[in-house]
């Protein structure tokens, strides 16, 4: 019996790599087992840095927070005690945006805590 390949499915599989390789420079973007490596570590990248931003952001909304805080004489940690204590269902994100976009209604979200 005769050996059976799917080139149909073949091309597929390469030409679906090979649009995620569009915009790749040089033979990264045409060569199918160039491209095929440069996508799958493109994927691995995008799967870490996923997890990554979200470690970021939280980082950032921690310095937004603690520095809305220090105008008010208090620490980040103070400030998060107080409003936890206080039972105040305000996240991080929504916190740091006050912060540092509306800052007369962190004010008075500080003005409410002491």
């Amino acid at each position: 019996m005769p050996r059976s390949v799917n080139s149909v499915a073949s091309r597929a599989k390469r030409k679906r790599v090979l649009k995620l390789a569009k915009g790749y420079f040089g033979r990264k973007k045409n060569v199918w087992t160039v491209a095929k490596n440069a996508v799958e570590k493109g994927l691995v990248y995008a799967y870490r840095d996923r997890k990554a931003k979200k470690r970021e952001f939280r980082s950032l909304w921690i310095q937004r927070i603690n520095a809305g805080a220090r105008l008010h004489g208090m620490s980040y940690s103070e400030f998060m005690g107080k409003v936890n204590k206080a039972g105040l269902e305000l996240n991080r994100k929504v916190l740091a945006d006050l912060a540092a976009n509306q800052p007369a209604a962190f004010e008075a979200i500080v003005k409410k805590l002491n």
